[in-house]
């Protein structure tokens, strides 16, 4: 079967193997057992679930809790003719019920959700008319009251389930699970349910070693601001946490300020608007995005070179979870908490909200039964917070997850109807005390979890050992015996970012070029990062801190370090590795050979040093090199998703484009072992991409 698993692997996705833990679940799928998995951030969960629905019969229906999501990974499977739509709040009732149609005659073979629309009467009828292959559950940590993400909705899936035909797979996925969480998951859905083969549990581990981890303790908002734009001056791409809407729309306020373009997402903005920004930003038309935790689960762009914590996160989960949307490349990527104390009390205001106590649950459930009694049939409907006002609540939030519970514990019945924004509430003539009891006491012990989640985020901020072993540790991985290179506990850098010292030594100068090229976020070439660093750039790039810091090294030895830099791995065309952010911030013990062997290092340092006696002089007037392949490939891959509107990477995934540059194919059949250049990628691309491979040809440089 890996054969076959491999050939389809090829054929649909392009690529020549597949990840850690990947062939073992689509294994697993195909052979009729249920299956949980957890993967890190990045690692490619989506196809866990995509490639086996492709190679069953019927309809694999995915349930996923944001709408941006859904449009994203349906967008990606269009490219490579796949069919797949989704049905959420977005579509006019006339585009939902033609997709629902469509739903039935079997026209996809990946239908999205949201798990709400497991309320939808219609839906439900159609699911039990529709053959399923499988249900796979994305971001299962969800259905968890004992997870940082709790979603009341997903509770429905454990009755869904219960309904489905025996045969139907299922798959629960997500990046953040604890044992406790784990046990929940195959509880409430009944993984190898009806005397099923056990499900399989896949761990493939929590590590994420190009993620730089650091804590930075901050006394004002006006020193958080000055690290902030540190860090986006020198990454530039990447997503800045808040704990609360209107800290967001305060911080792109301030960013604003500073001439960053920054775009603004919390839950409260209507669907549209962030379906709006998450395209904006997945297109790369904004780098930065300051957002609530609502953005973010499932964001695929590959190359978010920063994640920042305006404000302490709730738990480890949930720091974990954000973080690691950073550095999907497998690049290096930088992830910085900023600390104070007095920020821990909105984490603790969230706790309260979303566990109220005992009066307030007895409260909200007479405000409702009155409310169904006296409505004309013995119903009743309207927002979280109109609810919320009625019987004296001050939060939305605890009203929206007590009404899951209600329902969940058969205290009411909620029913969408078309033209009702709001659910439809039923109540049963006799209200279950024993149910109220159990519920207050169920949200006491889940109060008493999120404090001690909180408290072991506050342990984390003062961890005095490798905070990648700490995280490694808490969801229960077995830790490497040596620390990392890539935290501020065990590798402090207090440069940060670099101090560009006036300094003859290579390595200093190696560093102040690298720094250059990060600050040009991959605009402009080689020789433009030489005008640069010598003073001679337009105005529009003065305001680099780069500007003219190499003033007496020649454009030519510039250009060509920048080459040879690019030979040892540290650059890829305009943008730096993982290897050249760590030579840029000062992290690794680097040894560039390609740079000492071409001796243009010589070149780089004050006129009575850079020369060794006798050696000759370059010519003044040498010409410039042009720079890399990987430049000339990027440059296409953006041109070509702006016309066919598209994000970059869907055209040219990062690792493809490393790919080809090193590998630098000149026919098709050589291009078809580059991992990420299928059948349909060939057929669309092959003809540009060799075009630019072979007016890049070169001879190879002797090491």
């Amino acid at each position: 079967m890996s054969a076959d698993l491999t050939e389809a692997l090829r054929r649909w996705f392009g690529f020549g193997a597949f990840r850690p833990g990947q062939e073992r679940v689509v294994r697993a799928v195909l052979e009729g057992r249920d299956a949980l998995v957890v993967m890190p951030t990045g690692s490619g969960k989506s196809l866990c679930f995509q490639l086996p629905a492709l190679m069953l019969g019927g309809t694999t229906v995915v349930v996923s809790p944001l709408i941006a999501l859904m449009k994203d990974q349906v967008d990606a499977l269009a490219v490579r003719r796949i069919r797949a739509s989704f049905l959420n709040s977005t579509l006019s009732s006339d585009e939902a019920a033609q997709r629902l149609a469509q739903f039935r005659m079997g026209h996809y073979k990946l239908l999205y959700v949201a798990p709400e629309r497991f309320r939808n009467p219609l839906f439900l009828a159609a699911l039990r008319e529709t053959p399923l292959a499988m249900l796979a559950i994305d971001e299962a940590h969800c259905i968890s009251a004992w997870g940082h993400d709790f979603r009341p909705d997903y509770l429905h899936l454990g009755e869904v389930v219960a309904a489905l035909p025996s045969n139907t797979r299922l798959l629960a996925v997500t990046a953040t699970a604890t044992d406790a969480v784990r046990r929940d998951i195959r509880e409430h859905l009944r993984l190898g349910r009806n005397g099923r083969a056990e499900p399989d549990e896949i761990v493939t581990g929590f590590e994420r070693p190009n993620l730089a981890l650091n804590v930075t303790r901050v006394r004002t908002h006006a020193e958080k601001l000055e690290r902030l734009l540190q860090i986006i001056e020198f990454f530039r791409t990447g997503i800045v946490y808040c704990a609360t809407r209107k800290m967001v729309e305060r911080v792109q306020g301030l960013l604003a300020e500073h001439g960053v373009r920054a775009l603004a997402y919390s839950g409260a903005m209507a669907d549209t608007e962030r379906t709006r920004v998450q395209d904006a930003f997945m297109h790369g038309e904004a780098p930065v995005v300051v957002a609530t935790n609502a953005f973010g689960m499932g964001v695929d762009r590959p190359d978010i070179r920063f994640v920042a914590h305006w404000d302490v996160p709730g738990s480890i989960e949930a720091y974990y979870q954000e973080v690691g949307r950073a550095g999907r490349d497998g690049a290096y990527a930088w992830c910085e908490l900023f600390f104070n104390y007095a920020d821990v009390r909105t984490q603790e205001f969230f706790i309260e909200s979303a566990n109220p106590p005992a009066e307030h649950v007895h409260e909200l459930y007479a405000a409702i039964r009155d409310a169904c009694g006296q409505g004309e049939r013995g119903e009743a409907s309207m927002s979280p917070e109109d609810w919320a006002a009625r019987a004296g609540l001050k939060s939305s939030l605890a009203v929206r997850n007590l009404i899951a519970l209600f329902e969940r514990n058969g205290l009411l019945r909620r029913e969408r109807r078309v033209g009702s924004p709001w659910s439809v509430i039923t109540v049963p003539p006799i209200g279950d005390l024993a149910a109220l009891r159990t519920i207050c006491a169920g949200l006491a012990q889940k109060e008493a979890a999120d404090r001690e989640r909180l408290r072991e985020l506050l342990d984390y901020v003062d961890a005095r050992g490798c905070r990648h072993r700490f995280l490694l540790a808490y969801f229960g991985e077995r830790t490497p015996p040596h620390p990392c290179t890539k935290c501020d506990v065990c590798h402090p850098v207090h440069a940060f970012p670099p101090r560009l010292m006036p300094d003859a030594t290579r390595l200093t100068d190696l560093r102040k070029i690298l720094s250059c090229v990060a600050r040009m976020h991959s605009r402009g070439d080689y020789p433009l990062a030489a005008a640069i660093l010598r003073g001679e750039a337009p105005d529009a790039w003065r305001a680099l801190t780069t500007f003219g810091i190499l003033p007496q090294a020649s454009a030519q030895a510039i250009v060509e370090t920048c080459e040879a830099l690019e030979m040892d791995g540290y650059l890829a065309g305009m943008r730096l590795t993982a290897a050249g952010y760590d030579l840029a911030v000062g992290r690794g013990d680097v040894h560039p050979i390609a740079v000492f062997h071409t001796g243009r290092l010589h070149a780089l340092t004050p006129p009575h040093t850079r020369t060794p006696p006798g050696a000759p002089a370059p010519p003044p007037d040498a010409p410039i090199p042009a720079s890399g392949l990987a430049t000339a490939l990027r440059a296409w891959a953006r041109r070509e998703a702006e016309r066919r509107q598209l994000p970059p990477y869907m055209v040219l995934h990062g690792r493809t484009l490393a790919a080809i540059a090193k590998k630098r194919p000149t026919t098709e059949a050589e291009l078809a072992l580059i991992p990420g250049m299928g059948e349909i990628k060939r057929a669309k691309y092959a003809e540009a991409i060799l075009d630019i491979v072979r007016a890049h040809e070169r001879p190879t440089r002797e090491q």
